[in-house]
C-alpha cells in the first residue's frame, strides 16, 4: 500500500514542539517587558481638575516642594495640599482667573479639590516619605525633574526591582539632606566615597527583606 504522507511529515511533531517552546519563550519575554511598570506606568499623566504647573511654580517661581507637600519630613504620606495652601497666594494672584474656578469653589464650599493621584503604589506596599527624605533620598530621584514638568508625570516605574536597586546600593543615590528638594542637583566627584562613609557613620542599612515593604 503506497504511503499517504511523505517522509518529511515525520518532522512535523518535532517542529511543532520546537515552535511551541519558542513561542512560549517569546510570549513570556513580551509580557515581562511590555507588562512591566517601566512600560505601562512611566509617562502616566492624568488630566487634573486644575491645570497646575510644576514648571511654573517650582521651576520659575522657585517654590520648595515642602511648601505644598508639607508632611514629607514627618509622615509616611506626602499630602496633597489643601485648598488653603493654594489660596494663600491665589486670593490675590490671578484671583479672577477662570482656570482657578475649581479652587475658589473648593474654598467657598469646603469640598476638597478632586486631584488625581499620579504616583500609586499597591495596597500591599508600605512606603514612608519621611524615612527616605530624612536620609537624603531626593524628590527628584523618585519623581523626576518636576521643575520641568507642566502637568505632573510619573517619571520612574516605582517597581520592586527599581526600589531594590537603591536599597542595595544607597551610596549611588543619597545626597545631603538639605539638598533633597533641589532640582538638578549635581553630585560632587567623590560623592560615592562620601556616601559610603556617611552610611557607615550613621548606620544606614536599607532593608531588602520582604517584610520591610510588604504587610
Amino acid at each position: 500500500m503506497p504511503q499517504i504522507f511523505p517522509k518529511q511529515a515525520n518532522l512535523l511533531p518535532a517542529l511543532s514542539l520546537v515552535g511551541s517552546l519558542v513561542g512560549g519563550v517569546l510570549a513570556i519575554l513580551f509580557v515581562w517587558y511590555y507588562f512591566s511598570p517601566e512600560y505601562t506606568d512611566v509617562g502616566y499623566h492624568p488630566v487634573q481638575p486644575v491645570p497646575y504647573s510644576h514648571q511654573l511654580h517650582v521651576g520659575q517661581l522657585g517654590m520648595d516642594c515642602r511648601y505644598c507637600h508639607s508632611s514629607v519630613e514627618v509622615s509616611a504620606q506626602a499630602i496633597i495640599p489643601p485648598t488653603q495652601t493654594c489660596m494663600n497666594c491665589h486670593n490675590q494672584v490671578l484671583a479672577e482667573d477662570i482656570r482657578l474656578l475649581p479652587v475658589r469653589d473648593s474654598w467657598a464650599t469646603g469640598q476638597p479639590i478632586p486631584w488625581v493621584n499620579v504616583h500609586q503604589l499597591p495596597d500591599y506596599v508600605q512606603f514612608s516619605h519621611a524615612v527616605h527624605v530624612n536620609r537624603g533620598v531626593s524628590c527628584e530621584t523618585c519623581h523626576g525633574r518636576v521643575d520641568q514638568m507642566d502637568a505632573a508625570v510619573q517619571a520612574e516605574p516605582l517597581s520592586m526591582g527599581w526600589c531594590l536597586d537603591c536599597h542595595r546600593q544607597p551610596e549611588l543615590y543619597l545626597r545631603p539632606v538639605d539638598e533633597v528638594t533641589t532640582m538638578g542637583y549635581t553630585q560632587p566627584a567623590n560623592f560615592v566615597e562620601r556616601n559610603l562613609e556617611r552610611i557607615r557613620r550613621e548606620g544606614i542599612r536599607p532593608p531588602t527583606n520582604c517584610s520591610a515593604c510588604h504587610y
